[in-house]
C-alpha cells in the first residue's frame, strides 16, 4: 500500500533554511568530483560512484522502512524526465570540472535561477514580465564576463557548465511539479536509479580504481552527499516555488570559491567576482520581484474576501 504523500505547503522561511542546509552538504559532492577528476578517474566512473552509492544508500536505509511503496509514483513520466535532467546536469558539471576551476563551473551552474525564471512561464504557467526578462538578460551578461568568449581565457568546457545549468533548471521545475505527487524519497530513488541505469553500461568500459586513501573517501562521499543534499532540496520544494528558492543557491558559490582556493590552489580572479556579482544581483532582483508580486496578489485576495 502506498504511503500518503505530504501535500504542498507554503512556508518560505522553512524552505530557505532547508535549502541552505542542502547547499552545505552538496559542496562535498562538487569537491569530491573535482578531486577524483584531477586523479585521472574517467567522468563516467565518477558519475557511476555518484549514483551507485546514491541508490545503494536508499535501498539499504529506506526500503526496509517504506517497503515497495518507495517505488510508488503518481507520475512516472515526470520522474523519468526529472531523472534524465539530473543526469544531464551532472554530466555537464563533472565534465567541465576537468578543465575549469570550481569557481567558474559554480558561477555558470548558478545561472540556473535565471533559467528557472525564464522557463517558469511555459512550464509552470507563471507570468514573467519585462522587468524580470531584463534581469535575466543582465544575468547572462555576467556569464559573458566570466567566460569571455573570443579571448584566450575562453574554454569550450564553459558551454558544458551552461548545459548543466539548463538541465538543473528543468530539474528544479520538475521537482516542484512532483511536490505533493511523490514523496521526497520516491523522487530520490527514481532520480538516482534512472541515472544509474543509463551510466552503468558506459562506466565499466574504462574503469580505474582509486589509489589513495583520500580518493577512496571522495569516491564514497559522492553518493552520500548527493542523496543527502538532493533529498533536502526535494523537501524544500514542498514549501516554496523554484523562483523563491533559486537565489539562495548562491551561498554555495562562496563555498566553492573557498574550496577552489584552499584545496585545488585555483583562486578566483577579478573577472569571476565581477561576473558573479552581476549574476547574483540579477537573481536577487528576480527574487525580490517575485516576493513583491506575491505580496500584492495576497493583499488583493484579502481585500476581495472582505
Amino acid at each position: 500500500m502506498a504511503r500518503p504523500v505530504a501535500a504542498i505547503e507554503h512556508n518560505a522561511n522553512k524552505a530557505i533554511l532547508i535549502l541552505l542546509l542542502a547547499q552545505s552538504v552538496l559542496i562535498f559532492l562538487d569537491v569530491s568530483a573535482k578531486w577524483l577528476s584531477t586523479t585521472g578517474m574517467p567522468t563516467t566512473e565518477i558519475m557511476f560512484a555518484r549514483y551507485g552509492l546514491h541508490v545503494a544508500l536508499l535501498l539499504l536505509l529506506v526500503l526496509p522502512v517504506q517497503g515497495w511503496s518507495l517505488f510508488s509514483t503518481g507520475n512516472w513520466k515526470l520522474e523519468l524526465a526529472r531523472g534524465l535532467c539530473l543526469l544531464g546536469s551532472t554530466a555537464g558539471n563533472f565534465l567541465s570540472m576537468r578543465y575549469l576551476p570550481l569557481t567558474v563551473t559554480g558561477a555558470l551552474l548558478f545561472t540556473s535561477p535565471l533559467m528557472v525564471c525564464a522557463l517558469s512561464g511555459p512550464l509552470l504557467g507563471e507570468h514573467v514580465g519585462w522587468r524580470r526578462w531584463l534581469a535575466i538578460g543582465i544575468g547572462f551578461v555576467g556569464i559573458l564576463v566570466i567566460i569571455r568568449p573570443g579571448t584566450e581565457a575562453f574554454h569550450p568546457a564553459a558551454l558544458l557548465s551552461l548545459a548543466a545549468a539548463f538541465f538543473g533548471a528543468l530539474f528544479g521545475i520538475l521537482t516542484r511539479r512532483l511536490a505533493g505527487v511523490d514523496s521526497a524519497m520516491t523522487q530520490q530513488i527514481y532520480a538516482g536509479g534512472i541515472s544509474l541505469l543509463v551510466i552503468t553500461p558506459i562506466a565499466f568500459t574504462d574503469w580505474v580504481w582509486p589509489t589513495q586513501p583520500i580518493s577512496w573517501v571522495a569516491f564514497f562521499t559522492l553518493g552520500a552527499a548527493g542523496v543527502g543534499g538532493h533529498l533536502l532540496i526535494s523537501v524544500a520544494h514542498r514549501y516554496a516555488t523554484p523562483a523563491t528558492l533559486a537565489p539562495f543557491n548562491y551561498l554555495q558559490l562562496l563555498y566553492l570559491a573557498l574550496a577552489s582556493w584552499v584545496i585545488f590552489n585555483q583562486p578566483p580572479d577579478n573577472w569571476f567576482f565581477l561576473g558573479a556579482a552581476i549574476i547574483i544581483g540579477s537573481g536577487l532582483y528576480i527574487w525580490l520581484r517575485e516576493r513583491n508580486l506575491h505580496k500584492a496578489a495576497t493583499s488583493v485576495d484579502e481585500v476581495a474576501e472582505r
